[in-house]
């Protein structure tokens, strides 16, 4: 039942700072495509932890490093926008799942590194890339 009410929060925070994001006068954060995929909350609510995914993967450091000098305002917005009764500590970190996703789906399509599971299958096209 604990478990519903965080995941409930987690979605909520998730959406919060998805919007608060784009407020940033940071540089460093509007200069890439911030995304939050991830929020993973505490279940004392005392933190959050937050991953982001960067659409540029150099910038992605400076990105990192730029909300986590605006944690406290975002902490203090946050806390404005939800009402709880703490507004759990922002730990940013960096997200690669859709980078792994990526590199796994090309994976997957690559006939040198993946056979086919009935050698009588091995002729069948099924998308053609071109």
């Amino acid at each position: 039942m604990a478990g519903n009410r965080i995941n409930r929060i987690n979605e909520e925070i998730q959406k919060e700072l998805s919007s608060l994001i784009r407020t940033l006068k940071d540089p460093r954060v509007q200069g890439g495509m911030v995304t939050v995929t991830h929020v993973d909350t505490t279940s004392d609510l005392r933190y959050a932890r937050v991953f982001v995914s960067v659409l540029d993967k150099t910038k992605e450091k400076d990105v990192i490093k730029g909300l986590k000098s605006a944690a406290g305002y975002l902490r203090r917005e946050l806390g404005q926008a939800i009402q709880l009764r703490y507004t759990p500590e922002l730990q940013f970190s960096a997200d690669d799942s859709i980078e792994h996703g990526a590199h796994i789906l090309e994976m997957l399509r690559n006939p040198d590194v993946v056979k086919p599971a009935n050698p009588a299958n091995a002729d069948i096209v099924l998308e053609d890339d071109d």
